[in-house]
């Protein structure tokens, strides 16, 4: 039931950062590089999610430390081409909240420039 409640709630999110986009003129359809955010605890952690991500070409994964809640911990920047339409989206951000419960990491959402 974990994963149930953090898909919906995901999705609950994405659809808020969606509907804003589109109040201030997105054009959904058009493709552009979305980047979902993913932080680890662990370098170890952040590079085996990495290569999973890189091997199976699922998006371009960078990795950062960086300082975060008073301690280090990696970021792993996944970003992805394509359109930003809420069925794409819905897709590509549920995928990335299982890809946190199978590596432990910790998923913060996307972002992506507008496109009018």
């Amino acid at each position: 039931m974990h994963l149930i409640k953090l898909l919906l709630d995901n999705a609950v999110q994405d659809n808020q950062v969606l509907v804003q986009n589109r109040e201030i003129g997105d054009r959904t359809e058009m493709a552009r590089d979305i980047e979902f955010v993913l932080y680890a605890k662990t370098e170890e952690r952040a590079k085996l999610a990495a290569n999973f991500i890189a091997d199976n070409r699922y998006g371009r994964p960078a990795l950062e430390e960086i300082e975060r809640d008073g301690g280090n911990s990696w970021q792993l920047l996944v970003t992805i081409h394509a359109p930003a339409t809420e069925n794409v989206l819905h897709t590509l951000s549920a995928f990335m909240v299982c890809l946190s419960q199978l590596y432990d990491l910790d998923y913060d959402g996307w972002s992506s420039d507008i496109k009018r």
